[in-house]
């Protein structure tokens, strides 16, 4: 079995008449290591897929399984803990917490574990985030709040700090989406080396055809429908 087993799901939100129906039975299978990017135009439903693949959505109908467990029988305690242990996320807004600094938006996510000395991150999960940021190329903004770093600095904050707990899943929504073409291919060229270093699975939704030709394969998203399109087709 793959590591990441997305088997025919689907999404259904409830209205008024008929139910909508975002996700149309998709289906997907990754290993570690491996690195998927999902295109498709506005409103097809690629956010909503990554949702309910990063376990913060559940499919209406349909299985999601990570590394042969199923979050989304867990207990919401539980599937927390699942989402914190196994899953990063990195988003177009990166989602900084404007009043911590760098290194502490970085170790975020270890204070969910009990990973904590004294009340403060412990000495192995700090060095952690040391060398993910000397590694993004951050190592003299450590103590740099956000609205002190440029576009391109947020988002590579965004990339350790979604790597911070080892997950084996790495899911990125639009992430050069605000960035120009310079940053974009930089912050894009870096996630790629990360995650191939830390042998990550790494699914990306995004319009950017530059990005998408840098990952190993590729999957379209029309109208909920999942599949293979010709290469250049228009997003």
């Amino acid at each position: 079995m793959a590591d990441l087993v997305v088997s025919h799901i689907t999404k259904e939100y409830p209205t008024r008449g008929e139910p909508l129906r975002v996700l149309k039975e998709a289906s997907l299978e990754m290993n570690a290591g491996e690195n998927l990017a999902i295109l498709g135009p506005s409103g097809s439903g690629k956010s909503t897929l990554l949702h309910c693949i990063g376990g913060l959505d559940p499919p209406t109908s349909g299985a999601v399984t990570l590394e042969g467990e199923n979050p989304y029988v867990l207990s919401e305690p539980q599937l927390a803990r699942f989402r914190n242990r196994n899953v990063g996320f990195i988003f177009q807004d990166h989602h900084l917490l404007p009043q911590l600094s760098v290194m502490e938006n970085v170790l975020i996510p270890s204070l969910a574990t009990g990973a904590l000395a004294m009340g403060a991150p412990d000495a192995a999960i700090q060095k952690r985030a040391a060398e993910l940021l000397q590694r993004v190329g951050l190592s003299d903004r450590l103590t740099h709040r956000p609205a002190e770093l440029s576009g391109g600095e947020r988002e590579r904050v965004a990339v350790a700090r979604a790597l911070i707990m080892r997950p084996r899943l790495l899911v990125a929504d639009e992430p050069t989406g605000n960035l120009d073409r310079a940053n974009a291919a930089a912050v894009s060229k870096l996630l790629l080396k990360l995650q191939a270093e830390e042998n990550a699975m790494l699914l990306v939704v995004t319009h950017s055809l530059e990005l998408a030709d840098m990952l190993s394969r590729r999957l379209w998203l029309d109208d909920g429908v999942l599949g293979e399109r010709e290469t250049g087709a228009v997003v």
